[in-house]
Protein backbone atom coordinates (compact mmCIF):
# COMPACT_ATOMS: atom_id res chain seq x y z
CA UNK A 1 0.00 0.00 0.00
CA UNK A 2 1.18 3.49 -0.68
CA UNK A 3 -0.74 6.86 0.12
CA UNK A 4 0.07 9.62 -2.28
CA UNK A 5 -1.97 13.41 -3.08
CA UNK A 6 -2.76 13.75 -6.35
CA UNK A 7 -3.98 17.39 -7.63
CA UNK A 8 -5.93 18.12 -10.50
CA UNK A 9 -4.42 20.93 -12.95
CA UNK A 10 -6.25 22.48 -15.82
CA UNK A 11 -3.19 22.00 -18.15
CA UNK A 12 0.12 23.09 -15.90
CA UNK A 13 1.12 19.57 -14.24
CA UNK A 14 4.28 19.47 -16.01
CA UNK A 15 5.52 23.37 -15.69
CA UNK A 16 4.21 23.23 -11.90
CA UNK A 17 6.21 19.97 -11.05
CA UNK A 18 9.22 21.19 -12.68
CA UNK A 19 9.14 24.44 -10.41
CA UNK A 20 7.78 22.54 -7.20
CA UNK A 21 10.82 20.13 -7.81
CA UNK A 22 13.16 23.03 -8.20
CA UNK A 23 11.88 24.65 -5.57
CA UNK A 24 12.27 22.33 -2.72
CA UNK A 25 15.06 20.86 -1.48
CA UNK A 26 15.27 16.59 -1.95
CA UNK A 27 12.44 16.99 -4.60
CA UNK A 28 12.45 14.93 -8.26
CA UNK A 29 9.98 14.35 -10.84
CA UNK A 30 9.92 10.52 -10.87
CA UNK A 31 8.19 10.23 -14.28
CA UNK A 32 5.66 11.90 -17.19
CA UNK A 33 3.21 9.74 -18.59
CA UNK A 34 2.15 11.43 -22.09
CA UNK A 35 -1.16 10.93 -24.11
CA UNK A 36 -0.23 9.84 -27.64
CA UNK A 37 0.00 13.17 -28.80
CA UNK A 38 2.70 13.81 -26.82
CA UNK A 39 0.76 16.11 -24.47
CA UNK A 40 1.27 15.43 -20.66
CA UNK A 41 -1.65 13.60 -18.74
CA UNK A 42 0.16 12.76 -15.27
CA UNK A 43 3.21 14.03 -13.56
CA UNK A 44 4.61 11.97 -10.49
CA UNK A 45 7.25 14.21 -8.33
CA UNK A 46 8.58 13.89 -4.72
CA UNK A 47 8.88 16.78 -2.72
CA UNK A 48 11.38 16.17 0.03
CA UNK A 49 10.53 12.29 -0.14
CA UNK A 50 6.81 12.79 -0.19
CA UNK A 51 4.92 11.45 -2.79
CA UNK A 52 2.84 13.53 -5.09
CA UNK A 53 0.88 13.18 -8.57
CA UNK A 54 0.01 16.23 -10.82
CA UNK A 55 -2.68 15.52 -13.78
CA UNK A 56 -3.68 17.59 -16.43
CA UNK A 57 -7.39 17.29 -16.23
CA UNK A 58 -8.87 20.64 -17.83
CA UNK A 59 -11.09 22.95 -16.39
CA UNK A 60 -13.60 22.67 -13.32
CA UNK A 61 -11.74 21.23 -11.05
CA UNK A 62 -9.93 24.68 -9.00
CA UNK A 63 -7.84 24.32 -6.29
CA UNK A 64 -9.07 25.86 -2.86
CA UNK A 65 -7.31 27.11 0.33
CA UNK A 66 -8.97 24.29 2.03
CA UNK A 67 -6.22 22.00 1.02
CA UNK A 68 -2.61 23.02 0.56
CA UNK A 69 1.13 21.88 0.88
CA UNK A 70 2.76 23.08 3.60
CA UNK A 71 6.53 23.12 4.09
CA UNK A 72 8.51 23.81 7.40
CA UNK A 73 11.55 25.00 7.01
CA UNK A 74 14.70 26.14 9.69
CA UNK A 75 15.74 29.44 8.94
CA UNK A 76 13.99 33.00 7.86
CA UNK A 77 16.41 32.86 4.89
CA UNK A 78 14.46 29.85 3.82
CA UNK A 79 11.17 31.04 4.75
CA UNK A 80 11.40 34.24 2.09
CA UNK A 81 13.57 32.23 -0.18
CA UNK A 82 10.37 30.26 -0.98
CA UNK A 83 7.40 32.30 0.64
CA UNK A 84 9.10 35.04 -2.70
CA UNK A 85 9.61 32.05 -5.21
CA UNK A 86 6.07 30.64 -4.65
CA UNK A 87 3.85 33.76 -4.11
CA UNK A 88 5.75 35.35 -7.83
CA UNK A 89 2.81 35.15 -9.67
CA UNK A 90 0.38 34.37 -6.99
CA UNK A 91 -1.41 35.94 -4.24
CA UNK A 92 -0.56 36.34 -0.70
CA UNK A 93 -2.70 35.05 1.91
CA UNK A 94 -2.71 35.46 5.91
CA UNK A 95 -0.80 33.25 8.08
CA UNK A 96 1.93 31.98 6.28
CA UNK A 97 -0.32 30.80 3.21
CA UNK A 98 -0.18 31.39 0.16
CA UNK A 99 -1.68 30.41 -3.42
CA UNK A 100 1.05 30.32 -6.37
CA UNK A 101 0.60 31.00 -9.99
CA UNK A 102 -1.34 27.72 -10.67
CA UNK A 103 -3.63 28.40 -7.83
CA UNK A 104 -2.52 26.13 -5.43
CA UNK A 105 -2.31 26.68 -1.68
CA UNK A 106 1.10 26.85 0.63
CA UNK A 107 1.92 27.31 3.77
CA UNK A 108 5.39 28.53 4.23
CA UNK A 109 5.76 27.87 7.97
CA UNK A 110 8.95 28.40 10.30
CA UNK A 111 9.52 25.11 12.80
CA UNK A 112 9.84 28.12 15.16
CA UNK A 113 6.32 28.64 15.23
CA UNK A 114 5.96 25.04 16.13
CA UNK A 115 7.77 25.40 18.91
CA UNK A 116 6.01 29.12 20.20
CA UNK A 117 2.28 27.26 19.93
CA UNK A 118 3.04 24.04 21.83
CA UNK A 119 0.59 25.30 24.55
CA UNK A 120 2.73 24.54 27.39
CA UNK A 121 1.84 28.54 28.05
CA UNK A 122 -1.75 30.00 26.84
CA UNK A 123 -0.55 33.12 27.67
CA UNK A 124 2.70 32.90 25.32
CA UNK A 125 0.69 30.98 22.69
CA UNK A 126 -2.17 33.63 22.14
CA UNK A 127 0.42 36.24 21.92
CA UNK A 128 1.58 34.02 18.95
CA UNK A 129 -0.96 33.40 18.03
CA UNK A 130 -2.20 37.29 17.43
CA UNK A 131 1.13 37.88 16.33
CA UNK A 132 0.88 35.19 13.45
CA UNK A 133 -3.08 36.60 12.44
CA UNK A 134 -1.27 40.31 11.53
CA UNK A 135 1.55 38.38 9.14
CA UNK A 136 0.76 37.11 5.70
CA UNK A 137 4.53 36.02 5.00
CA UNK A 138 6.04 34.91 8.49
CA UNK A 139 8.10 36.47 10.58
CA UNK A 140 10.55 34.36 13.03
CA UNK A 141 11.24 37.35 15.04
CA UNK A 142 7.99 39.00 15.27
CA UNK A 143 6.92 35.50 16.20
CA UNK A 144 9.71 35.00 18.98
CA UNK A 145 9.39 38.39 20.56
CA UNK A 146 5.28 38.07 20.63
CA UNK A 147 6.61 35.25 23.16
CA UNK A 148 9.22 36.81 24.92
CA UNK A 149 7.02 39.53 25.93
CA UNK A 150 3.64 38.16 26.71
Amino acid sequence: MSVNTFFWFDSDAEEAATRYTALIPNSRIVEVNRHPDGSVFIVSIELDGHPYTLMNGGPGHPFTDAASIQVVVDTQAEVDRLWDALVDGGEPGPCGWLTDRYGMSWQVVPAALLTLMDGANPTKTGAVATALRSMTKLDIKVLQDAYDNA
